[in-house]
């Protein structure tokens, strides 16, 4: 029986608060593209600015989803994540409608942020600094369930921070072409 304070209702809660993060996201970022596109410049600032603190909302949501420990993971919560509790057999957030519509967007975006007008320079730093935030605490959730050690259920060759690793540093060089943000350590 699920209470509100089980393992498994704590992982889905937050990742449901994760995924309206998302797509709140994905407005704020449509949003920029659009004010961009008109000149506008006060509301690009105002959507970039949301953006970044929706990326950190996700961060602290994706954290809150681990509020438990590793043995509840392993006995509870990736069980229901595995075949037959879901429909596919190699299960993750990648499969997501909202994780696709962000990414394609973040995507037609690069060329623009590569051209970015210096007045949102402070802006989209702190935008990137969000993101980097947010696939930081990604990464520490997968960490403390064992992806330091082995593979995600859907990359399970692959160990699942490394993987995690590539997806940073790939979506960093959507986020910030021209490599103007955060430390050059990290952008290897």
């Amino acid at each position: 029986m699920s209470t509100l304070n089980d393992a498994t209702s704590i992982w889905q809660q937050f990742h449901w608060s994760f995924f309206i993060n998302t797509q709140g996201l994905i407005l704020a970022v449509g949003r920029f593209k659009n004010s961009l596109e008109r000149g506008d410049i006060p509301s690009a600032r105002t959507e970039l600015t949301t953006a970044a603190e929706l990326l950190r909302s996700s961060g602290a949501a994706m954290q809150l989803a681990a509020s438990f420990k590793r043995g509840e993971y392993e006995q509870e919560v990736r069980p229901s994540m595995l075949y037959p509790e879901v429909d596919v057999d190699n299960f993750s957030g990648l499969m997501s409608w909202d994780h696709a519509v962000l990414i394609q967007l973040w995507k037609q975006l690069r060329s623009t942020l590569k051209d970015l007008p210096t007045e949102l320079q402070a802006e989209h730093q702190q935008f990137v600094a969000a993101y980097d935030e947010l696939a930081t605490s990604h990464r520490g959730v997968c960490k403390k369930f064992g992806g330091g050690e082995s593979g995600s259920i859907r990359y399970q060759s692959d160990v699942a921070t490394d993987a995690l690793d590539r997806f940073r540093r790939n979506r960093i060089g959507l986020l910030d072409p021209n490599q103007t943000s955060g430390c050059p350590f990290h952008r290897k």
